[in-house]
Formats: structure tokens, C-alpha cells, sequence
């Protein structure tokens, strides 16, 4: 239902089993989900109890939360699958409490990409929905089946006009997002827009479930799902918001000018002498090399101001280093974007610039960076 773009490279320890990797790609279910399933089970077993006794109506219950996040899981493939076509990766999908979202790693370049790819899942659940709707009225079906089938239409068609609604993070707001940058011109102008809508349709959200509360049964219940999922859609309005607001940053971000002078010592020399040498040298960082010259580690600025001054003299800096692994080694005139992903590729605190001819420039500090896309 929505998309969310990773903010750093390394892997995230998934809060969810592995179910599977349709298409290649993995899905995830996290334990909220089995919350929701007994949810979904104890609310729709009175209407199976209609048709079978109990313990069935039970398993008849869970049958049905099972498929309705098999529904939310192709409205989500259809998301990734789209967005795959354009070249965009596809870390994963993850089911949850409130549906699903694919972690598509960059967003669209085009406003006609970006209008496609939000596009895909309303439109394919209100056809799974139609489909349904046609096979009730054209084919005669067991009870259960049809109970089943009756219910994940209407489900499918709640989902599909739900992620209508016009306001980020739901799909609706993606794709008003996509014709105000079509109009505008301006990806962060169409980012505003939709989210600040989508902070009107949580607010919305919430007084219809407070409206509906009233008229209705399962008054705390009714009161409690609207908040949360007003709540979701505010913080995903915010969160849009705030990162295209960093985005308009993005271009400042060049490593030249934010590497630090660095200092090369070699892997024997103690931590105290080689802070001596930097501050002597008004170096912001220090390099540990081999007999040779050759670079093979940055000391650790957390590590150093870790470290008692009184034990510095006989703690060698080499101990204090991360290895210069090759995705830690950057060229010197990266920036902007290129840059932002050379560090989601390979998350670290220091990196090791250098020339076109591979000699050492510098140092980036991932402080520098985060403090220049912030600074306001």
C-alpha cells in the first residue's frame, strides 16, 4: 500500500519470517501480523458460524485472513513488479499490521513512471475486486466459497478505494504527487502538496471513524483502528515532507569539499602520538599505513574519544581502525546523489578518499554529511 525508500545500505535485520521470493523478490511477515490474524479470525468467525459449526468456523475465519493478505501481497508484487520494469530495485516486501510495503530503493526519475507505479496496486486490487464480483454472479460456488469469495471482493474493493484517497503515503498520494510534477515541474513542490493533503486525509481518517463509532458496534475497536491508521497515514505525510525538504540539499553534498586532512601513521605508532600529529598537522582524521605507503585502515573517531587519555600511549592506533574494505575507498569527486548511495552501499562512520590516480585525499566523515543534508 505504500513504498518506503531504505536510508542506509546495509542489510536491516527483517522483524518477519522469509515466506517466499515471487519474482525474485523476498517477502517478508512480521509478527504484527499474527496479531492481525487473530483479529481478522475472531471478528469474521460469527458470520462463518453462519454456514459451518464450530471448531470449522474458526479455520474458516483464518482462512480468510490468510487470503486477504494474499490480496494485500499481489497489490504490493504489483508495485515492485512495475517498478522493477523501470529498472528500479526492489529490496523486499514486508506484510504488517496495516498491509504491506515494498522497499523500493529509488523512486521513479519521470512523473509518468512515478504516476505507473503507484498506479499498479489500486488498479489491480479493484480488478481482483471486479473479478470476484463477476465470478459470484457467474458461477455457483459451496457455501464457504462463496462466503470467502463475497468477502474478499468487498475487501479488495475496500483496499483499492482506500489507497485512492489523495494524499501521501498511500498510493492515492503518489499519484497526486505525480500530476502536480507533471504540471510543475518541480518533484519536492509535488512531494509538499501530497503529503500536506495526506495530513488532511489522517485527520479526516479519524473524525470518520470517530463519526462512525457512534452509529455503529465495536465502538472502542472502531475508534482504536481509525487512530492508527491515521496515525500511519500522518507520520508517512511527515516523513515525505521532511525528506523532500532534505532532498533540495542533496546537490550541496560534495566530498572534496567536506573530506578532512588526514594524517598517515604507521600500524605501530601509540593512539597518543598519532592524535599528536593530527592536531599538529590540524588533521581531522588519521590514516594507518603499511610499510609500503599503502593505506589499510581509518582510526575510529568514537573509538579514540572512547579511549582514556591516560591509556592512549599504549594502545596502538592500528587497533583502533576498520579496514579499508573496497566499499569504504571513495573517489574524491564524488557527490550529490552518487554519493548518498556509495554510503547506503557500504554504511560506516569514515571513508577513504582519493585522486583519479589513486592517491589519498582525505577522509569523509558520515557527521559531516548528515550534518550538511540537515543543516537548514
Amino acid at each position: 500500500m505504500a513504498d518506503s525508500t531504505p536510508r542506509d545500505g546495509e542489510r536491516p535485520t527483517r522483524p518477519g519470517i522469509l515466506m517466499g521470493r515471487p519474482f525474485g523478490i523476498p517477502v517478508y511477515v512480521s509478527p504484527t501480523w499474527f496479531i492481525v490474524a487473530i483479529i481478522i479470525t475472531v471478528m469474521f468467525e460469527p458470520t462463518a458460524l453462519r454456514i459451518v459449526n464450530r471448531p470449522e468456523s474458526f479455520l474458516v475465519a483464518f482462512t480468510y485472513a490468510v487470503l486477504l493478505y494474499a490480496s494485500v501481497l499481489v497489490h504490493e508484487l504489483s508495485h515492485s513488479v512495475v517498478a522493477r520494469g523501470f529498472g528500479l530495485p526492489v529490496r523486499a516486501i514486508t506484510l504488517h499490521i496495516l498491509g504491506g510495503v515494498s522497499e523500493i530503493e529509488r523512486e521513479p526519475r519521470t512523473p509518468g513512471r512515478e504516476f505507473a507505479v503507484a498506479a499498479a496496486g489500486p488498479v489491480l486490487s479493484l480488478a481482483l475486486g471486479a473479478g470476484g464480483f463477476a465470478v459470484l454472479h457467474l458461477v455457483t460456488l459451496p457455501p464457504v466459497g462463496e462466503l470467502l469469495l463475497e468477502a474478499l471482493t468487498v475487501a479488495n474493493l475496500i483496499v483499492g478505494v482506500f489507497n485512492l484517497l489523495p494524499g501521501l503515503p498511500l498510493d492515492g498520494g503518489r499519484i497526486v504527487r505525480a500530476g502536480v510534477w507533471k504540471i510543475t515541474g518541480r518533484q519536492r513542490t509535488a512531494t509538499v502538496t501530497a503529503g500536506w493533503i495526506g495530513r488532511g486525509v489522517a485527520i479526516a481518517v479519524l473524525a470518520f471513524s470517530a463519526a462512525m463509532s457512534v452509529t455503529g458496534g465495536n465502538h472502542w475497536l472502531t475508534v482504536l483502528w481509525g487512530a492508527l491508521v491515521a496515525s500511519f497515514i500522518w507520520m508517512g505525510a511527515g516523513e515525505a515532507i521532511r525528506v523532500a525538504e532534505l532532498r533540495e540539499r542533496i546537490p550541496l553534498l560534495n566530498a572534496r569539499t567536506l573530506a578532512r586532512r588526514a594524517v598517515r601513521v604507521p600500524q605501530d605508532t601509540p593512539l597518543a602520538e598519532a592524535i599528536r600529529r593530527a592536531r599538529e598537522a590540524r588533521a581531522g582524521a588519521i590514516v594507518v599505513i603499511e610499510p609500503d605507503g599503502a593505506p589499510i585502515g581509518i582510526v575510529n573517531e568514537s573509538a579514540v574519544n572512547a579511549t582514556p587519555e591516560h591509556r592512549r600511549p599504549w594502545v596502538d592506533a592500528a587497533t583502533l581502525t576498520r579496514t579499508l574494505d573496497p566499499g569504504l575507498i571513495l573517489p574524491a569527486d564524488i557527490a550529490g546523489e552518487d554519493l548518498l548511495a556509495a554510503i547506503q552501499r557500504a554504511p560506516a562512520t569514515e571513508y577513504l578518499l582519493v585522486e583519479p590516480t589513486g592517491e589519498m585525499y582525505g577522509v569523509l566523515a558520515t557527521e559531516d554529511v548528515s550534518r550538511t543534508v540537515a543543516k537548514p
